[in-house]
């Protein structure tokens, strides 16, 4: 499924234990235990040096939120039960990544953790207690708590049965992907890894600690986020779990749509959306989740020569990502992703040989809003996605700058204050290997930017309104507030686009001028 990158370690090589001097933090801390590549990887550098680089990482992080973490598990040893970092937080430390949210698990039941936690946090929450995780922050740190479980779901449920277990080996193996599930047993800081994490964590490999046909039966969102991992830590599938998710992808059906759409806008915002995108097409879960994406993928032919859509829009969405200012967008994310969906509906082959796909952004917006819609996105997101899907193409009627003034407020208007990702948008949708034709649209849109910034400073395009606002639209007609207003105003805005700013005596006589032609408004009012 693509290339990885090797992970912490680089490519290749079995794994043996090694121990780490660490720094006590506690006098009653232990050695860290780390692993050491015990055959040599494929990386230039020597596994010695890989092995202390990973080292320092690890510990390095670990040591940064000792204090916090080793506290927290003298509380827990004191009541009698046993803690552990866990998962993502023991990957992300092995990566040198680990940030203030630090996951945990433990023997203790979650009423245990409660009486626990209380007296010691800052503030606590049982949103996930159902599920056994109690979540709480202390200082700048927000931790979860969850006790040694296994998840289950039925064949036609959508909510997962929860059972606990009563050894942390019990909890690890239910974890999704061997590379999550590793732990630190804490305050000793005892590494815990009986199902290989870190070998492939080395190898830049994503498996699962038992079959993958088990790992996806009890939790079916799995096979979604095998494509996110591959997605944000540029990671290989292993084959078998890549035969598991083709074979299981119907299973992805009793996942609630919420947890189908937050796992899609992990995969979205990750550093290389377009690995996992593939990875959900290939093994058919976006057609189960998403299936306008592979619905892109149109047949070419040797007579009827167009573009290939679906790699077209990986593309877009690849170059929409390279203009992002302040991280991920989400929104302008799936614009990007989602602009050409309109296309498969309104495909035609023309007389002349020619492929056409006339008003695709009218009826892909109609398809983005519907898809969202099923997904629960928020209504506010839909509403700016949608539009952008609509508005991609109004650019290409601009040409060589023909555009009349009147013409850019326009564009401005209905871009409204999605006119910033409308411009990544446009300028990402130019995939042209042709370089003349590439640079030609660059300068055209560079000149559109500039216009539309004169006018602006000229204008206040961004709050494009009438010369004369509704209370003096009532005061200059003699009328009370109602639907002629809204037409008046209506009006108004309309020479405003048209005209640029009239002047307040200039916008009274249009607008009695108008008044004076509504002889059935009149009668109305």
């Amino acid at each position: 499924m693509g290339a990885g990158n090797g992970g912490a370690f680089g490519r290749g090589g079995n794994v043996t234990c090694a121990v780490v001097p660490n720094a006590k933090s506690d006098s009653q801390d232990q050695p860290i235990a780390a692993a050491a590549p015990s055959a040599g990887p494929t990386s230039d550098r020597p596994a010695a040096e890989q092995l202390s680089e990973a080292q320092r990482r690890a510990v390095s992080e670990l040591l940064r939120v000792s204090p916090v973490a080793d506290e927290l598990a003298r509380r827990f040893r004191e009541a009698g039960f046993r803690l552990a970092l866990v998962g993502g937080s023991v990957r992300d430390a092995l990566l040198g990544r680990l940030g203030n949210d630090l996951d945990f698990t433990t023997d203790a039941r979650p009423e245990d953790v409660l009486t626990i936690v209380r007296p010691w946090a800052d503030a606590v929450w049982e949103v996930g207690i159902a599920f056994g995780t109690v979540g709480l922050k202390k200082s700048d740190f927000v931790l979860e708590v969850t006790t040694y479980r296994s998840e289950v779901y039925d064949r036609t449920s959508r909510k997962p049965e929860v059972s606990y277990g009563e050894t942390i080996e019990d909890d690890l193996v239910r974890r999704d992907f061997t590379v999550n599930a590793m732990a630190v047993a804490l305050p000793e800081k005892q590494f815990v890894d009986p199902y290989g994490g870190l070998e492939d964590l080395a190898a830049g490999r994503l498996r699962t600690p038992g079959t993958p046909q088990a790992s996806f039966s009890d939790d079916p969102l799995r096979m979604m986020r095998a494509a996110r991992f591959a997605a944000q830590l540029d990671f290989d599938i292993a084959p078998e779990v890549v035969a598991a998710m083709k074979e299981m992808a119907g299973r992805i059906e009793i996942v609630s749509a919420e947890r189908v759409r937050d796992e899609l806008n992990k995969l979205l915002i990750s550093r290389r959306p377009r690995k996992g995108l593939r990875v959900l097409v290939e093994t058919g879960l976006a057609d189960r989740v998403l299936p306008e994406l592979p619905a892109l993928r149109l047949e070419r032919d040797e007579h009827h020569r167009h573009k290939d859509v679906y790699e077209h829009s990986l593309t877009v969405l690849d170059q929409a990502i390279d203009l992002e200012e302040d991280g991920p967008d989400l929104t302008l994310r799936l614009a990007a992703l989602l602009h050409d969906i309109g296309k498969p509906r309104t495909r035609r082959f023309e007389k002349d040989g020619r492929v056409s796909f006339h008003h695709h952004e009218v009826v892909g917006a109609k398809m983005t809003k519907k898809r969202m819609t099923a997904l629960k996105y928020p209504s506010e997101m839909i509403k700016d996605v949608s539009r952008l899907v609509e508005l991609h193409l109004r650019f290409h009627g601009y040409g060589t700058g023909e555009w009349t003034d009147s013409a850019v407020r326009r564009y401005v208007r209905d871009a409204g204050p999605l006119l910033s990702r409308l411009h990544k948008l446009t300028r990402s949708d130019c995939t042209t290997r042709n370089k003349r034709k590439a640079q030609a649209l660059s300068r055209a849109y560079d000149g559109l930017e500039e216009r539309i910034a004169r006018l602006q400073e000229q204008e206040e395009l961004d709050a494009i309104r009438p010369d004369l606002d509704g209370n003096e639209i009532m005061q200059e007609l003699g009328v009370r507030p109602g639907p002629v207003v809204g037409r008046a105003y209506k009006h108004l805005l309309e020479l405003r686009l048209e005209h640029g700013p009239l002047g307040h005596d200039a916008a009274v006589a249009e607008l009695k001028k108008w008044w004076a032609q509504q002889e059935d408004l009149r009668q109305e009012d």
